[in-house]
């Protein structure tokens, strides 16, 4: 066929850089910009030399008819946008989480089988090349495996208000959490078992029941363990927000920061300053071996270039018909266990999974 029309929902952060992957992208044709808020999608449009724009994203669906509908909107949205978006017969991106439950999200991958429709969700961590290294030297370490990661948030102003509006359907640590979940099964290759949980509610501004901050521990089948830290708002500390971190008996590898990084710069979350490799072997003398690596990383793609990636991954599973089942497995898999990190806070217990 010819050019694939998108359909954009969402012209916040990352609809817009999406938009902007499909722009540029010859395969893709984009037919109309959907958000609630009209400077969004009118600022977007003008960008992009003057695209169709819609505020409601069901009157937008049945006038463009499009190929594939890219959805950047609030998780509570995702499900209930999938499902039509499938049922009209595109195929759909969706940023994570697929949904805000373990049996939405099966159902829908369900769903896009029996559409026959390609159904991509947003890891932006798995086409990063520097990702991609970090993960492949964590399999070399041997096993079990312990993996600290962290991504506290210091937030104010637009940013402080996007992740209250977040916060109205899910938690920080089930909202980037699927991203360093997903990062952790990648590494182990296991199957997880066991998940516990604690946090705090460090603000009145978000409902009694919600908290801002929050730590998940994850125990897999292989004796692997993993914790992942996040707390989003203006009382977040500066000090070790960035902790990506893997252990085995053979040594350990981490991401170094940039330099001078700030947790409130977006573009600086997924950019590493350099692969640091220590080896575990020990001489006669109880010295160690070798010296410390560290590999820097250059050329690093930035937000948009990320995102292009993750729109490059999409046109080549429609264009090949790429079997995307392990893909949307571990996406369902991820979020049962950020979600039951979530269960395991408020009723203060272990969730065996």
């Amino acid at each position: 066929m010819g050019r694939y029309k998108v359909l954009v929902v969402g012209c916040g952060n990352m609809g817009t850089s999406h938009a902007r992957a499909y722009h540029k992208l010859d395969e893709f044709q984009i037919v109309g910009l959907v958000s609630r808020n009209p400077q969004s999608r009118n600022r977007l449009s003008e960008e992009l030399g003057g695209l169709p724009v819609f505020p409601d994203f069901e009157k937008a669906l049945g006038i463009t008819q499009p190929d594939v509908v890219s959805i950047n909107t609030y998780p509570e949205t995702h499900a209930d946008y999938v499902r039509k978006s499938l049922n009209a017969g595109a195929h759909v991106f969706v940023e994570k989480p697929i949904a805000t439950t373990v049996e939405e999200a099966r159902a829908l991958v369900t769903l896009a089988s029996k559409k026959d429709r390609k159904l991509v969700v947003g890891y932006i961590l798995r086409v990063h090349p520097a990702w991609q290294k970090f993960v492949e030297m964590a399999r070399t370490l041997g096993k079990p495996l312990v993996m600290r990661m962290n991504l506290n948030q210091q937030s104010c102003g637009v940013q402080w208000e996007t992740h209250k509006n977040l916060m109205n359907s899910m938690s920080p640590i089930v909202d980037c959490g699927v991203h360093y979940v997903d990062v952790m099964c990648q590494m182990t290759g296991s199957k997880p078992v066991r998940v516990s949980a604690i946090g705090a509610n460090l603000t009145d501004e978000i409902a009694p029941d919600m908290y801002n901050y929050g730590q998940l521990q994850v125990t897999f089948e292989d004796g692997s363990i993993g914790w992942y830290e996040a707390g989003w708002g203006p009382m977040m500390s500066e000090t070790a927000f960035f902790v990506k971190d893997v252990i085995g008996p053979k040594g350990s590898v981490s991401i170094a920061e940039k330099n001078e990084s700030r947790s409130d710069n977006i573009e600086e979350h997924t950019q590493t300053g350099s692969l640091h490799l220590h080896y575990s072997d020990i001489d006669e003398k109880g010295n160690f071996k070798h010296k410390d690596e560290y590999i820097p990383v250059e050329n690093e793609p930035d937000h948009d270039e990320l995102c292009e990636l993750e729109q490059q991954f999409l046109l080549d599973a429609i264009k090949t018909d790429k079997d995307l089942s392990e893909h949307l497995e571990d996406a369902v898999n991820s979020l049962h266990i950020v979600l039951a990190a979530d269960k395991a806070f408020k009723t203060a217990k272990t969730i065996e999974l």
